[in-house]
């Protein structure tokens, strides 16, 4: 059995689109910093999305745990033609596709970007893998909302509802895979 700690990256402070363009994150609340490295299990490994943004939080928040290489497999959504655009520009730019990108959350992409279900394929894959190369029962895991969200959704329910949790940054949402079967813990923790 192994529980997944996910936790949020630091804000960036984007007011667009933000997939896998590598902008960083604000870490300079040292006082949350410390109450979410606290809440975590001490003999947790430690690992995270590629980007900076994660690795600069997971770093941030380790403090003496065992610290896995970051992977790719854990980025979030890649929007595709939409990252860096504001919300309003990708509605007027592909105003039908963006509704049901939202609406209907599956196999629906944003051009040259990814969908719902190829995001939770890659992610699940990803935390399987570390799960059974680790001896460690508790990892954390520094990612992104969209990942998060997808791995709510592998827990029961289906993705439109799981995207209506609101997923703060530096909150921690746990789960655990036993017999190959997600169940969800507590969503979007702040310590």
């Amino acid at each position: 059995m192994t529980r997944f700690w996910l936790v949020r990256h630091g804000p960036t402070h984007q007011k667009a689109f933000t997939g896998w363009r590598d902008v960083p994150a604000d870490l300079s609340d040292a006082a949350a910093l410390t109450r979410l490295a606290t809440y975590l299990p001490q003999q947790a490994h430690v690992t995270s999305s590629d980007l900076i943004r994660s690795v600069a939080t997971a770093d941030a928040i380790a403090q003496g745990r065992p610290r896995l290489p970051a992977r790719k497999d854990l980025r979030e959504f890649d929007f595709g033609v939409w990252d860096g655009l504001h919300f309003s520009e990708v509605a007027a730019r592909d105003a039908e596709l963006s509704r049901r990108f939202w609406e209907e959350p599956g196999d629906i992409a944003p051009p040259n970007g990814e969908s719902w279900n190829a995001v939770t394929d890659r992610v699940t894959a990803a935390l399987i893998d570390i799960g059974q190369t680790q001896t460690a029962s508790d990892i954390v895991v520094v990612g992104h909302m969209g990942m998060i969200m997808t791995m709510i959704a592998q827990c029961g329910g289906t993705p439109y509802q799981a995207m209506g949790h609101q997923i703060d940054n530096l909150s921690v949402t746990d789960m655990t895979f036993h017999l190959n079967r997600w169940e969800i813990g507590t969503i979007n923790h702040l310590a």
